[in-house]
């Protein structure tokens, strides 16, 4: 995958356990956080006896293991040791962050970053630049797609199995410090070296906004960080002015982050002032109700989100608030299933608490959160069990129970039991994918593919206007030749019924790929959704999705 030095995931890539874990935070978390975090040891109000007997319990034996213990242990690893198995009691969203780990943890919800401002791969243990992100100080120093950092400061960062965070360790710095990068750029003999100054670089959480056709608009939303909803807004606004009289919105492995910022996106599509989304805690200390409150740019006019088992929390708030008072068709497959809240608390070693302190209820009264009694193992699992199950083709049934049966605005009936249930039920497309094309993508050979071609045909390519690439580029059956003889290099095995199975998917990816590094996601996405099932079906059902619109059920 495609990541920028701060840490984001690019593309469509399935969510990794950290992404699903990625709390929804609410607003105002920070600032209580930071008091919470003050404050020295104060038992609980509900049982003061029993928290300080605890409290004392556990520093006495840190106290006898520390003097006394046979061999010399790490206390500070044993404490935190201690406090995640203990979290681990209480639900799969409470969580410990080490103090080491904090600026990682947070850098996925960061609204920018400092650093030299490159999307970049690794590939065959090299780090491939990916492309310079626009405005960006490597753009300005001449850094180009296909470039291959070498050495950073002098130091060898090829061969010696750097990972992400390596990368992001080196390239990231305080605004204003220089780097020097060591660059091996094809049909250059000499390494190249080039001294960049650290500057402030934007994220972004929006993906891509675009026209499908002269009145459909689509947006991709990553996830709800910081500058997600004024992101969202200026997309939302310039595909008005384009024209749009219907959207799909695309939160398809979305895995949440700020709550208000959802809050805020889906009162641009709901009208007066219906409730988006209510929390209960313990007592009332954290508990509040969200009702529409501005006049939103898109409150008429048929909208679809898509959905599918990726997009979880802050995602979960828009497409339940919008299913609910019957705003939205809801197209994909069932969510991840999480609704429970929770608030970061520094602490004092500058490690943080992040704490479940509510659940949320879409405004039907509808818990979106999937059970997980059974432990975190089985918790991990479930995505895992529903492909089993076989979920990701049909419906499952069993979720669909009067026990679990809610009304929208307009009674429509719709279930609780874990995720928001699609209104159309659209399968995982398995045709045309096969074990070929996922070593394909396993050993980076498409992307490094297409950085290669767009490097040795950059001249006649970045002339080319994208409704001409679009309309007229063709992946011949050359390419493919030269994508197979690439892989074979790498020893993947090539397997004829694989590969033919997954042709047609492997020439839309390729040219979706060769479209990013012309024209970025502007040019990426549009290609790729030629060959997305969901995408596809999503424009099939707008007529039911203007039912809505109008009011109907």
């Amino acid at each position: 995958m495609d990541n920028m030095e701060h840490g984001e995931e690019k593309r469509n890539v399935r969510n990794s356990p950290f992404q699903i874990k990625l709390p929804l935070f609410i607003a105002m978390a920070l600032v209580v956080g930071v008091l919470i975090g003050a404050t020295t040891f104060s038992p609980s109000s509900n049982n003061p006896q029993g928290t300080a007997k605890s409290y004392l319990k556990f520093r006495d034996i840190l106290s006898y293991i520390d003097r006394d213990y046979v061999d010399t242990v790490d206390i500070e690893e044993l404490s935190d040791f201690a406090i995640t198995k203990m979290l681990e009691k209480l639900d799969p969203h409470t969580a410990y962050i080490p103090a080491d780990e904090i600026a990682m943890a947070r850098s996925y919800l960061e609204g920018d970053f400092e650093g030299i401002g490159v999307e970049f791969n690794i590939i065959k243990d090299t780090i491939y630049v990916i492309t310079p992100l626009s405005g960006g100080p490597s753009e300005a120093a001449g850094i180009q797609p296909g470039d291959k950092i070498v050495e950073v400061d002098g130091d060898k960062v090829a061969g010696i199995g750097i990972n992400n965070e390596g990368v992001f360790q080196r390239l990231r710095g305080p605004k204003g410090s220089k780097v020097s990068l060591t660059i091996k750029r094809e049909g250059t003999k000499k390494p190249l070296t080039f001294t960049i100054q650290r500057s402030k670089i934007p994220t972004h959480s929006v993906d891509v906004g675009y026209m499908v056709d002269d009145r459909t608009g689509y947006i991709k939303v990553s996830r709800f960080s910081a500058n997600t909803y004024e992101e969202f807004k200026q997309s939302l606004t310039e595909l008005k002015r384009k024209g749009m009289q219907r959207l799909i919105l695309d939160l398809r492995g979305n895995p949440g982050g700020y709550m208000d910022h959802a809050i805020r996106m889906a009162d641009e599509f709901i009208s007066g002032e219906k409730m988006i989304v209510y929390t209960d805690g313990k007592g009332d200390k954290y508990d509040s109700k969200t009702h529409a409150r501005t006049k939103g740019d898109f409150e008429n006019g048929p909208l679809i989100v898509l959905l599918d088992e990726g997009s979880a929390s802050a995602a979960e708030i828009v497409a339940g608030a919008l299913q609910d008072n019957d705003r939205a068709l809801i197209v994909g497959r069932r969510s991840f299933g999480k609704g429970l809240v929770q608030m970061p608390i520094p602490l004092n070693d500058g490690s943080e608490l992040r704490l479940t302190i509510s659940r949320y209820f879409t405004p039907s009264g509808r818990s979106i959160q999937k059970p997980y009694t059974a432990g975190s193992e089985e918790y991990e699992m479930d995505i895992m069990h529903r492909f089993e199950n076989g979920e990701y083709f049909h419906p499952d049934s069993s979720l669909f129970v009067d026990s679990l049966k809610y009304q929208t605005l307009r009674g429509r009936s719709v279930y609780g039991g874990g995720g928001i249930m699609p209104d159309v039920f659209v399968a995982r497309d398995t045709m045309e994918l096969s074990p070929y094309l996922s070593e394909l993508y396993n050993k980076n050979i498409i992307r490094e593919y297409t950085l290669e071609y767009y490097r040795d045909h950059r001249k006649e390519l970045d002339k080319m206007p994208f409704e001409k690439f679009y309309r007229n580029f063709q992946v011949t059956d050359k390419m493919l030749q030269e994508v197979v003889q690439m892989a074979n290099a790498e020893n993947v095995e090539y397997k004829e019924e694989e590969y033919k199975r997954s042709r047609n998917l492997l020439r839309n990816n390729i040219k979706a790929f060769i479209a990013r590094s012309i024209y970025g996601n502007t040019g990426f996405f549009p290609v790729l959704h030629e060959s997305d099932e969901e995408f596809q079906q999503a424009l099939k059902h707008f007529n039911q999705a203007m039912s809505l619109a109008k009011g109907g059920a």
